[in-house]
């Protein structure tokens, strides 16, 4: 029963998604819905797009394994992304009504430096979309009872969800986003009722994870190798996805700049308040079926949340619970998918045909939509990372090459051409140098090559031309 209802569910939301896309005419209505969007949908489409596989089973497994301390990065950090972004970036972003955050490197530091940052946007999101894509993989087997491979599964998700971004662009994905959040809001609730009526309450989970120290190691020893993992655990996704064509998407879709900044603060604090929705069901599974958690805890966490959905969960539960999981991958995946195409089209394409017409363009756009899913798809496949991994490790190579060029461009009226370049390649060397040589070092490598960005900025902002070439 449970699979026709999951195919139902599928089937339906790929036909609204394809009934938005009736909406799109133009590069504007494909990349931004129009800059038209209220304060609801915006919202949604915010908190949608961050509550993806990773916060319904990457961030409960790393849970259960290494405790509060494991997920800094996310829900934390993702978190205070937003929030940070809402506080001051979405009101100087899009007064600039710009189409992707490519055009403001280009705007502000030239050519060179929008193609290197829009080529790491784009690889950055290889490892977010995969992780959709192999979550979907994951679902479809565990509903099937094994019947479709997971390997399957990922070609049948990838499939669906490339038809409907493929033809609707933000259009599709905005809509199909707010009703996956009230989905996703409404099982979460719901699934967490039924958990909480077996393990005795929500008071009887917290004391026993606090018990068992699961809260205990969030904040680093005092010691310089902890303080520099905690601080470059944080700073990865917290300013790493500062610099994204998707968080750009939903603030220049906004209707107005007032929205653009509410929808930006009130998504981040709502994913943060339901991210530990998932994390308090994986963790309910050490009290109802504690020999479950023994059986995948080193094997394969992320199948620990499904299977006790599944195991000691009613019927309409289980469809409320991957109702809402499904909902969460297939609006994270949709609108990492679209993101990367739109400012690879817009960003490299573009630059190389100046003469295209916006019709086009949008096809451009579509193309390479398909082509990105395909390669994500195979990625996905063969791909040995656990989801959490995948989405983390994301952030890396925008952490280190283009969020100090958007930082200091918005707030530094010094910072020039000569710096934005240097801020990108030093951070980019620095970071794979250390990637590849010191991996485990003390100071981790994506710090490092943060470090090195500023370094690039300050040097080339501030030294007089004349000074460097004599250097």
């Amino acid at each position: 029963m449970l699979i026709w209802f999951v195919i139902i569910y599928w089937v339906v939301s790929v036909g609204i998604g394809l009934w938005a896309a009736l909406r799109v005419k133009n590069t504007a209505d494909f990349a931004a819905a129009g800059h038209s969007l209220p304060l609801p949908i915006v919202t949604a489409t915010v908190f949608a797009t961050w509550f993806g596989s990773e916060t319904v089973l990457g961030i409960p497994a790393t849970f259960l394994k290494e405790g509060l301390g494991g997920v800094v990065s996310d829900p934390f950090g993702s978190s205070l992304c937003l929030i940070l972004v809402g506080l001051f970036f979405a009101r100087h972003l899009y007064n600039r009504r710009m189409l992707t955050i490519g055009d403001f490197f280009r705007e502000k530091y030239g050519r060179t430096v929008e193609v290197l940052v829009t080529l790491c946007i784009v690889v950055s999101y290889l490892g977010w979309v995969a992780a959709q894509i192999k979550a979907l993989g994951l679902v479809f087997n565990v509903v099937s009872e094994g019947s479709i491979s997971q390997t399957g599964g990922m070609l049948i998700g990838a499939g669906s969800v490339l038809i409907y971004t493929l033809f609707g662009g933000m259009w599709s994905v905005a809509i199909t986003d707010f009703i996956q959040m009230i989905i996703i809001v409404i099982g979460m609730l719901y699934i967490g009722g039924e958990m909480t009526s077996q393990t005795g309450g929500i008071g009887v989970v917290i004391e026993h994870a606090a018990a068992a120290g699961q809260f205990s190691n969030f904040w680093p020893d005092m010691n310089l190798a902890s303080i520099l993992g905690f601080v470059a655990a944080l700073c990865t996704m917290m300013l790493g996805s500062i610099p994204q064509q998707d968080v750009f998407q939903r603030i220049t879709s906004s209707k107005n700049v007032n929205i653009a900044v509410q929808a930006a603060l009130l998504g981040g604090v709502l994913y943060f308040i339901f991210a530990f929705v998932p994390m308090y069901l994986a963790y309910s599974a050490t009290l109802i079926s504690p020999d479950l958690v023994k059986q995948y805890l080193n094997t394969d966490p992320q199948m620990i949340l499904p299977k006790l959905i599944l195991n000691h969960a009613p019927l309409i539960a289980q469809v409320m619970f991957f109702g809402a999981l499904l909902s969460a991958i297939k609006s994270c995946a949709s609108a990492t998918l679209l993101a990367p195409s739109v400012t690879f089209a817009e960003n490299i394409v573009r630059g190389f045909f100046k003469h295209l017409s916006d019709q086009d363009l949008l096809k451009v756009m579509r193309i390479t939509v398909l082509c990105f899913a395909v390669v994500v798809t195979f990625f996905a496949i063969n791909s040995n990372l656990s989801i959490f991994k995948m989405v983390e490790n994301a952030y890396k190579v925008t952490l280190v090459a283009a969020f100090v060029p958007l930082a200091f461009g918005v707030y530094w009226s010094r910072a020039n051409s000569l710096g934005g370049l240097l801020a990108v390649v030093g951070g980019l060397t620095v970071w794979i140098s250390c990637e590849t040589l010191a991996p485990d070092a003390i100071m981790p490598p994506q710090l490092a090559g943060l470090v090195a960005s500023i370094a690039g900025m300050l040097l080339g902002s501030l030294v007089p031309r004349d000074q460097l070439k004599a250097i």
